[in-house]
């Protein structure tokens, strides 16, 4: 499928893989639209991205923000999700509102945004959410985070039934080196890093380009829906 003058929407698309995505789409003739909490960081991406390119604010735990935002979208034709903020831990060393985060910003944000996309996306268009490798390897130490990406995976598949003929899949990356990490102290950065290294199949976390160009695959292939593909380097198979 060429991408030429369809829109692309990015929800957390002001930074790391959602500007990827976003930048990549541009480049294949796209007009895209991008979301995010903040105003200044969405300028400097818009300003990246030049002029076929916009930005409105939204924040996936707010409802109403995001019925704002797809009414200030208008119609398109692709919707991809990353963002989300949570935090995680083992289960018998944090609270109530740390184990309840991934579900609450990522499984229910992404969930009330494509309730709010849908009477704009183009019935030929596509929605690509946004899971992680550890729901399908959970590692020690995050059993919400785990099951929460596995809750949003089963989710594009029953989105891919329900919604059909859009289509519906999943991104479930392993560690990737980029926005998300830089951002968390060089000690747990590098442990992180390391241990990845050892236990995927190539050696070494992914970067953002790879699951971007992962992203782009999905939303122009129109054969495949109701899939999860995994850009993190065979870790699922270890």
């Amino acid at each position: 499928m060429s991408l030429e003058n369809k829109t692309v929407v990015v929800i957390g698309g002001g930074s790391g893989i959602g500007l990827l995505v976003a930048a990549k789409a541009i480049e294949e003739g796209a007009r895209v639209v991008i979301g995010g909490r903040g105003e200044v960081r969405l300028a400097e991406a818009v300003a990246r991205l030049g002029e076929r390119s916009r930005a409105h604010r939204v924040d996936t735990a707010d409802k109403g923000s995001i019925r704002r935002f797809f009414d200030g979208v208008g119609a398109f034709d692709h919707l991809f999700i990353s963002a989300a903020t949570y935090a995680l831990g083992p289960i018998d060393q944090i609270d109530d509102e740390t184990a309840e985060s991934p579900f609450r910003s990522k499984f229910w944000g992404q969930y009330w945004s494509v309730r709010d996309a849908l009477p704009h996306l183009a019935r030929d268009g596509s929605i690509t959410l946004m899971a992680g490798a550890a729901g399908a390897r959970p590692l020690k130490g995050a059993s919400a985070y785990a099951a929460c990406n596995s809750a949003i995976e089963g989710l594009g598949r029953a989105l891919a039934v329900e919604l059909s003929p859009i289509r519906v899949n999943t991104v479930s990356p392993g560690t990737i080196d980029g926005n998300l990490w830089r951002q968390r102290p060089a000690d747990i950065r590098e442990a992180a890093f390391a241990a990845m290294s050892e236990i995927s199949l190539i050696g070494r976390p992914g970067t953002e380009e790879e699951v971007a160009d992962s992203v782009l695959f999905l939303i122009r292939n129109r054969l495949i829906t109701g899939s999860t593909l995994y850009p993190d380097g065979g870790y699922v198979l270890r």
